[in-house]
C-alpha cells in the first residue's frame, strides 16, 4: 500500500477529540452492568418473600440473567461489529434500563424472570460494544494504558461495589431500588455517548450475519451455563446436568467445525487461535472462576458466621476495591507501556493467589484486621494487575471489523467464568461441610454446640474450596506467563479505523512479538 494512501487510510484515526469523555459513559455503562452481577444477591432474600418466589425457584433470578448475557455474548459482539459500536452500545443502555424499570416494578416471579433475562439480554449487546469503543477510540499505547487501566479497574472493582449499594439500598430503601438504580446510569450514559462518542469511519463489518454460528453459540454456551448452575443444586451426576454439558460440548464443536467452514463466520478463529489473545481469554476465565466463587463466600463469612448487616458487609469489601484500583490504575499503567504484559498478568494472578492462600486460614473468630484485611488488599491489587493488561491485549492488533466479537471473547470468558466458579466452588464447599457435620455432630449434646458445630461445618467448607481458588489461581498466572508472549504494548500504534482488508495488514505486524 503506497505512503499517501496509507496517510489517508489513517486519517481519522488521529487521537478522538472527545476519548476521555466519551471513557467516562464508558466506564459508567461498564459499572452499571458489572454491579448488576451482584447486587441482585443482597436484595433476593427481601425480592423472594415480597414476591412469594419458592426457595427451588430463586436461582432463576440469577440464573436467567446469567444464561441470557452468557449465550447472546458472542452474537452482541457481532451485531456491534455489524451495527456500529456507538449504536448498539446506546440500544443497549436503553435496553437495561427498560429491563431494570420492568425488574423493579415486578409483582411476581414469572415478571422478575423475564426482567432478568432481558437485563442479560441487552447487557450482551451492551458489554462488548462498550469495550471495542475503548479498543478502537484510544489507539496511542500510554492513552491506551491509561483507559484500559481505569476500565480495568471497573471491571474488577464494579462486583464488589454491586455489594456495597445493593446493602444500603436493601437495608435503608427496598429491594427494588436495586433495579431502579440502572435507569439514571443508563440514561446519563446513553446521553453522553450520544452526543460525545465519535465512532471511527470504516471499522465496521459489512458481511451477512452467520446465522448458525449465531443459533449454535447461543445454545451451546447456555446449556454450558445451565449446567454449571444445575449442578450446584442439583448435583454432578444428575441426569439433567450430564445432558446440558454433553449438548453444550456437541453444539459448541459443531460451532467450531462451522466457524472454519462459513465465509463471514460469527467467531472468527483468528480471533481466539492466536496465541496471545487465546492465553488471555484462559486465564482471564480460570481467575474469574477463583473470584466469584470467594465474593458468594466471604458475604456469607461475614453475614451468617459474623453476624454482619448488609452495609458492613459490603463496607468490609472496600479494601479489595481500593486494591484493585491501586494495581490497576497505579501499577499497571504506569508498567504497562515498560514490560511485557505476561510479566504483569503472571504475578499479579500469584499475588492474588497470596491473598488467597490467607483466607485457607478462615475460622469462625478470625479477626477482620489481622486476616480478612491484608488478603483482601493482596487480592485487589494482583487482580487489578493483571486486569488490565488483559482487558487490553484482548483487543489489541485485532481487526477493526472484528473488535466487537473480540470483545465479546473477554465478557464470555468472565460470564462463563463466573458460572462455573460459583457452582464448582460452592459444590465443593457444601460437600466439605457435609462431611465435617457429620464427622463432628455426634458428641455435640446441647443446642448452642450443634450451633457450634455448623457454623465450624460451614467455615471448613468455605476453605476447602478457597485452596481450589488458589490452586486455579495458579494455573492461571502459568498459562499467562507461559501463553501471552507479546512484547511491551508501547512497541505498537493500534491503529483503529481503516479499511476491512487494508488496516489488518498494519495493525497485526507490530502487536505479536514472537
Amino acid at each position: 500500500m503506497s505512503q499517501t494512501a496509507s496517510k489517508a487510510l489513517n486519517a481519522p484515526s488521529e487521537p478522538d477529540p472527545g476519548r476521555w469523555k466519551a471513557l467516562v459513559f464508558i466506564a459508567l455503562a461498564q459499572l452499571m452492568v458489572v454491579l448488576d452481577a451482584t447486587i441482585v444477591n443482597i436484595a433476593l432474600p427481601s425480592a423472594q418473600q415480597d414476591l412469594g418466589i419458592s426457595d427451588g425457584n430463586r436461582q432463576w433470578v440469577v440464573t436467567a440473567y446469567a444464561l441470557a448475557f452468557g449465550g447472546l455474548l458472542l452474537f452482541g459482539g457481532r451485531i456491534a461489529d455489524l451495527w456500529g459500536r456507538k449504536r448498539a452500545f446506546v440500544l443497549g443502555l436503553g435496553g437495561f434500563a427498560a429491563a431494570s424499570a420492568l425488574g423493579g416494578a415486578a409483582t411476581n416471579e414469572a415478571m422478575m424472570f423475564g426482567a432478568r433475562a432481558l437485563q442479560g439480554a441487552f447487557g450482551a449487546l451492551l458489554a462488548p460494544a462498550a469495550l471495542s469503543l475503548l479498543a478502537v477510540m484510544f489507539t496511542d499505547a500510554k492513552e491506551r494504558a491509561k483507559a484500559f487501566g481505569i476500565y480495568g479497574a471497573i471491571a474488577g472493582g464494579g462486583g464488589a461495589v454491586g455489594l456495597i449499594l445493593g446493602g444500603f439500598l436493601t437495608e435503608y430503601l427496598d429491594w427494588r431500588w436495586t433495579f431502579f438504580v440502572n435507569i439514571p446510569f443508563a440514561i446519563v450514559a446513553a446521553a453522553g455517548a450520544y452526543f460525545v462518542i465519535r465512532e471511527p469511519e470504516g471499522g465496521r463489518n459489512r458481511s451477512p450475519l452467520d446465522i448458525p454460528g449465531v443459533i449454535l453459540s447461543t445454545l451451546g454456551l447456555v446449556a454450558l451455563v445451565y449446567g454449571f448452575t444445575r449442578a450446584e443444586s442439583d448435583g454432578w451426576s444428575d441426569a439433567v446436568t450430564v445432558g446440558m454439558f454433553v449438548a453444550s460440548a456437541v453444539l459448541l464443536l459443531a460451532f467450531v467445525v462451522v466457524e472454519s467452514k462459513v465465509k463471514a463466520p460469527l467467531l472468527p478463529l483468528r480471533v481466539i487461535t492466536e496465541r496471545n489473545r487465546g492465553g488471555i481469554y484462559l486465564s482471564l476465565g480460570l481467575a474469574i472462576i477463583a473470584m466469584f466463587g470467594l465474593f458468594l463466600f466471604l458475604t456469607y463469612y461475614l453475614q451468617i458466621v459474623k453476624g454482619y448487616s448488609p452495609v458492613k458487609t459490603g463496607f468490609a469489601f472496600l479494601p479489595m476495591i481500593a486494591g484493585m484500583i491501586t494495581g490497576s490504575t497505579q501499577i499497571g499503567t504506569r508498567l504497562m507501556t515498560r514490560v511485557a504484559p505476561r510479566l504483569l498478568m503472571g504475578p499479579g494472578f500469584l499475588v492474588a493467589a497470596l491473598g488467597m492462600l490467607l483466607l485457607t486460614q478462615l475460622e469462625i473468630g478470625s479477626s477482620y484486621a489481622a486476616l480478612l484485611l491484608p488478603a483482601m488488599l493482596l487480592l485487589g491489587l494482583g487482580m487489578g494487575t493483571a486486569f488490565m493488561p488483559a482487558m487490553s491485549m484482548a483487543t489489541q492488533g485485532v481487526e477493526p471489523r472484528d473488535a466487537g466479537v473480540a470483545s465479546a471473547m473477554v465478557n464470555t470468558s468472565q460470564q462463563v467464568g463466573g458460572a462455573i466458579g460459583t457452582a464448582l466452588l460452592n459444590t465443593i464447599a457444601a460437600s466439605a461441610t457435609t462431611s465435617y457435620i457429620a464427622d463432628h455432630i455426634v458428641g455435640a449434646t446441647s443446642r448452642s454446640q450443634q450451633q457450634l458445630v455448623q457454623l465450624e461445618g460451614m467455615v471448613e467448607g468455605y476453605t476447602s474450596a478457597i485452596w481450589f481458588a488458589v490452586g486455579i489461581l495458579v494455573v492461571a498466572a502459568g498459562i499467562a506467563l507461559t501463553f501471552v508472549n507479546a512484547g511491551r504494548p508501547g512497541s505498537a500504534t493500534v491503529t483503529g479505523s481503516g479499511s476491512d482488508t487494508d488496516v489488518a495488514d498494519e495493525v497485526q505486524v507490530p502487536v505479536v512479538a514472537h
